[in-house]
């Protein structure tokens, strides 16, 4: 670590919040593949069953677990025309708040947001809302996502539906 580059221990609210805004437009702007790259290579992603959202991943049912190879594989399907859920695809529009650090170490920062995310596709409106949890670790080049979960605020998706965007 360079004398530039802050310790995970110093790091602000505010400049998670930059990082998380960021990561915000980049999905709105899809420009997937340069979101894909604020993952560390390492990275789990997921977002659990809405009824069963403290769940192991790994012994239950998720709507998303992801790991690196997987998400960059996500982001090849959606980008094609042939992915008929998102094709033309959706226009999003993500407000992320209430950030907060929960754990500092050395090297990373755990993070909870609350987001809402607004979904319009072929003449309909959606809205996804729930919460987000972050490990960041930092890097010379800033924060990168180490592991994020996503965990929604709904008992069921529909009548929201499909989730072939990426939350």
């Amino acid at each position: 670590m360079t004398a530039a580059t802050p310790n995970a221990a110093t790091v602000t609210r505010s400049e998670v919040e930059d990082f998380l805004f960021l990561e915000s437009s980049l999905l709105d702007e899809w420009r997937l593949e340069e979101w894909v790259e604020l993952f560390t290579l390492d990275c789990t992603y997921e977002a659990p069953a809405t009824d069963a959202p403290a769940s192991d991943p790994g012994q239950t049912w998720s709507l998303i677990h992801d790991r690196r190879t997987m998400l960059e594989q996500r982001v090849i399907r959606l980008k094609k025309p042939e992915a008929h859920a998102e094709f033309p695809h959706s226009q999003t529009s993500r407000i992320v708040g209430n950030v907060r650090i929960l754990d500092r170490g050395p090297d990373a920062v755990s993070v909870s947001a609350s987001f809402l995310v607004s979904r319009m596709k072929a003449g309909k409106f959606d809205q996804y809302a729930g919460h987000y949890y972050y490990d960041l670790v930092q890097g010379e080049d800033g924060f990168k996502i180490r592991r994020k979960k996503a965990v929604l605020a709904h008992d069921r998706l529909a009548p929201q539906g499909k989730i072939s965007f990426v939350l």
